[in-house]
């Protein structure tokens, strides 16, 4: 069973950043492409962004240009890094792989911008 854990998450500004980060315990998931997710209230979840196992990278057209995807093999990390933020990224935040398993969601990372 994969354990995926978020952090990094909190409350920013208008135009703030932050770095989530996304750790697991399996070096499994170097081999998959991974992706960072994300639900707002009332709101289904959406994919952000994804890495392939290479290091290429896909976004949502909603984040192109502001967020960041990596991920270090050699630790089992994928990280996001969120810059020029927006009320409108206010959610929780997921990693999974993508496509991604049900039961590799974790508990997610909360994060907040205010206006």
């Amino acid at each position: 069973q994969v354990q995926l854990v978020e952090s990094g998450g909190g409350l920013v500004q208008t135009g703030g950043s932050l770095k989530l980060s996304c750790a697991t315990t399996t070096s499994s998931i170097r081999f998959d492409t991974m992706g960072w997710y994300r639900q707002a209230p009332g709101k289904q979840r959406e994919l952000v962004a994804r890495i392939t196992s290479g290091g290429s990278t896909n976004y949502a057209d909603s984040v192109k240009g502001r967020f960041t995807i990596s991920r270090d093999n050699a630790n089992n990390t994928v990280s996001l890094q969120m810059n020029s933020l927006k009320p409108e990224d206010t959610a929780v935040y997921y990693c999974n792989r993508y496509p991604p398993y049900e039961s590799w969601y974790g508990q997610g990372t909360q994060v907040t911008v205010s206006s």
